[in-house]
């Protein structure tokens, strides 16, 4: 290869590269307002990032790819772990984090804030931004789950079953029902579509039962669990 031919290849790579690059950006541009959700941009919203700027949040935490590293990535906190927990954290994060090696201050946010700071941290949650970050993506199964599903030959959803506790409240096979319907009975009434949404919202199918929202886990995951629940409907058990 010659000099000439060398200075081609190097000046057509990078102005092809430039050029894909600025266009790339400019439709992410255009697209900005749908892909951040603008239409959600209450004044709850922007007193929560006034607030997470005052409290100087991003020394510890990162947010859409920026701030420290020291605690938690926050861009999909709210769907990590939901409002409950985060304003449990902001309240009394001394009691809350008290087994934990991360230690975070008290900083006595008042009670307008802790409502304002959880609208951020929902409004952030809920940005296309190409399920960054990768741990939080809903495609991506806790480590201990795939560990279960490579170790013992689980089915996804067998292994949500064990991984989300669920046993500890239904029978299933030659368990003993605790204080919910035995899983196989289930399977013979309740089709997947009604599980994996009762598995989000148990409140709205079943008003005033004791069982806990896993609305944090990923639809996919929901879904998994709800066709291992449907395929028990052959084993036909006991009633609860």
């Amino acid at each position: 290869m010659t000099e000439r031919s060398a200075k081609l290849v190097f000046w057509v790579g990078t102005v092809a590269s430039l050029a894909l690059f600025l266009a790339l950006t400019l439709d992410t541009h255009r697209h900005f307002d749908a892909l951040t959700h603008a239409d959600r941009l209450d004044e709850a919203v922007v007193t929560g990032k006034r607030a997470f700027e005052r409290h100087n949040c991003n020394d510890c935490h990162t947010i859409l790819g920026f701030g420290g590293y020291y605690a938690p990535d926050l861009t999909r906190a709210y769907t990590r772990v939901g409002e409950e927990t985060i304003r449990a954290r902001l309240e009394r994060p001394e009691l809350v984090l008290a087994s934990s090696w991360r230690k975070m201050p008290q900083q006595h946010v008042p009670a307008a804030e802790v409502t304002a700071l959880v609208a951020f941290l929902r409004w952030v949650s809920a940005i296309e931004n190409n399920e960054w970050p990768p741990q939080d993506s809903e495609n991506r199964w806790k480590a201990s789950t795939r560990r279960l599903i490579a170790g013992a030959a689980l089915s996804p959803g067998a292994a949500l079953v064990q991984q989300e506790n669920c046993l500890a409240c239904h029978a299933l096979g030659d368990n003993v029902a605790r204080v919910a319907p035995r899983l196989e009975w289930i399977g013979t009434r309740r089709d997947v579509a009604w599980i994996a949404a009762y598995v989000a919202d148990p409140q709205r199918l079943a008003p005033g039962t004791s069982m806990p929202a896993y609305d944090a886990l990923p639809a996919a995951q929901r879904q998994a669990i709800a066709e291992f629940i449907v395929s028990l409907a052959p084993n036909r058990g006991r009633e609860p």
